[in-house]
């Protein structure tokens, strides 16, 4: 599909959500999917990027909501072009980590690393989008200032529509007063209420590769752990 970048907004230092335009055409795709995105007619390969709004969201908004990680230049790469009015081909949706249309679970957490935060925030709206849930959100960044959508998160934590726990893992500032290092079985285990909660995990290979471990330590069974690294 071909369509421009409709909005850019500095999300953290090094990532930027990007709003790629519909048009008014529908585009179908299923809550925690990526898309392939370059420029128009770029020699350079296309890369996956997770659709970070839930479908409806996307439907009645009228974008695709991306958040895209920035390498030291400041750019994304030079398969894409981060200004309003880009023209960009997007191809998919594609991708298998995804949040069931009808879940028999009415308990969900959401552990994510950096940028893995995106495809969690279309499953998180999706999730609080049906009635009866518990929700819970375990956001890891390696600074104070890396996470992504923080200010909505904690809006829906202070409205008592989510638990929110954030954790950092490099940072020195004085000024974070909350939990440091990586995550442990202290952080996860007040998150994941009964074996029955259905966990997503999006993040960086070290992050993939523990909380499952952890999960299962809390009793959590393997079929209820849902996982992919960013």
């Amino acid at each position: 599909m071909l369509t421009t970048v409709r909005e850019v907004i500095d999300a953290t230092p090094r990532a930027r959500v990007v709003r790629l335009d519909l048009g008014g055409r529908p585009f179908a795709f299923q809550a925690g999917q990526a898309v392939l995105v370059a420029d128009h007619g770029s020699p350079e390969s296309p890369r996956a990027y997770s659709i970070a709004n839930a479908p409806d969201e996307a439907a009645r908004d009228g974008w695709l909501e991306l958040l895209v990680g920035l390498k030291p230049d400041g750019t994304p790469g030079p398969h894409l072009t981060l200004r309003t009015g880009q023209a960009v081909d997007i191809d998919g949706p594609i991708g298998q980590f995804t949040f069931p249309a009808e879940p028999s679970e009415r308990r969900f957490a959401f552990v994510a690393g950096g940028t893995g935060i995106a495809p969690l925030r279309a499953m998180l709206h999706a999730a609080l989008a049906r009635t009866g849930t518990d929700v819970a959100v375990l956001y890891s960044a390696r600074t104070p200032d890396e996470f992504a959508y923080e200010a909505e998160l904690r809006t829906m934590a202070a409205a008592g529509r989510i638990q929110l726990r954030q954790t950092v893992t490099r940072s020195d500032d004085e000024t974070w007063t909350g939990p440091r290092g990586r995550i442990g079985r202290g952080e996860l285990a007040p998150l994941v209420h009964d074996a029955a909660t259905l966990c997503f995990i999006c993040g960086p290979p070290a992050l993939v590769e523990d909380i499952p471990k952890l999960l299962g330590e809390l009793g959590v069974p393997a079929e209820r752990i849902k996982m992919e690294i960013w």
